[in-house]
């Protein structure tokens, strides 16, 4: 008797039949929402019904009746350090929060501001435009130099926003240095303060669109990832599938890199290093540096 895969690895919603004892037994997928795989943890479903009815047991097949799938990540996960918990916030807090304020953090507001600061300088400083230029095949532009610089951007406030509530404000402060400095870019590059006002608007609504976009494509598989880049990143205009995988294989990985370092470094640091484009190491993905905090210098 042969009991083809109950839960295929792309998941899908429609129900699937399997023979069983000469009868069909309808099993579907577990709906709801899929988790993040960013550090090479899959979770999958639980079977949400036995194979047996009662205590008979099906002959040649071995199945316990609230038998689950066991799952480990000490071989396929890159963090050490245990997943951040929720944090408990008083009311008085929570009343400050719903008024528009920012509540009392972790850490003080000016090290999460300095930080922030650190966290996209390493976006716009430690990131070979010019390997992206030529291997995306995208002009030198400044409309390019802000799609990258967002691209990464994006990737640190998915970082950052697991780190509760202090990361999340480090977000908020990671967006506002980077506005500044599109403003500023532009001014130096003696655009017309009307038109740069006017491109800052329409910059802002790709900014949203692409990180909803980013968002959805990376909680899905890697068709959905690659729709988005497409979209966003190649503005639709990308015709070489083989830079399209390039992209989405950078993503995954740093990704993955990003996740596997400490979040109270990057709170206290906001250090970040990038893989290259194209990787001439790979082993060297799970092994992060992990950057020194000095109060001194801050």
């Amino acid at each position: 008797m042969i009991i083809p895969a109950l839960f295929p690895r792309n998941h899908t919603s429609i129900t699937q039949w399997v023979p069983v004892c000469s009868r069909l037994v309808p099993v579907s997928p577990t709906q709801g929402q899929r988790g993040r795989i960013l550090s090479g943890t899959s979770k999958w479903p639980q079977m949400s019904q036995s194979l047996a009815w009662g205590s008979q047991q099906i002959p040649g097949i071995d199945i316990q009746l609230s038998r689950k799938y066991h799952t480990t990540n000490k071989l396929l996960i890159t963090r050490d350090s245990p997943q951040p918990v929720e944090e408990k916030v008083g009311i008085l807090t929570k009343i400050v929060e719903a008024l528009g304020f920012t509540g009392p953090l972790k850490y003080s507001k000016w090290k999460i501001k300095i930080a922030a600061l650190r966290m996209y300088t390493s976006c716009v400083e430690k990131t070979d435009f010019e390997e992206f230029f030529l291997r995306c095949q995208i002009p030198d532009t400044f409309n390019s130099w802000f799609l990258i610089t967002l691209l990464h951007v994006w990737m640190c406030l998915v970082r950052m926003k697991q780190e509760g509530r202090s990361g999340k404000y480090m977000c908020r402060i990671i967006v506002h240095f980077m506005w500044e400095d599109v403003e500023q870019r532009g001014k130096v590059m003696g655009v017309n303060p009307y038109i740069l006002k006017k491109n800052m608007v329409l910059m802002t609504n790709s900014f949203y669109a692409a990180i909803l976009g980013y968002d959805e494509g990376l909680l899905s598989d890697d068709r959905g990832l690659a729709a988005a880049l497409w979209r966003t990143f190649f503005n639709q205009k990308c015709e070489d599938p083989r830079q399209l995988e390039l992209l989405v294989e950078y993503v995954r990985k740093q990704i993955q890199y990003l996740d596997s370092m400490s979040g109270e470094d990057l709170l206290l640091t906001g250090e970040v290093s990038w893989r290259p484009l194209v990787e001439k190491n790979p082993q060297s993905v799970l092994k992060p540096h992990s950057p020194v905090y000095n109060d001194e210098g801050l």
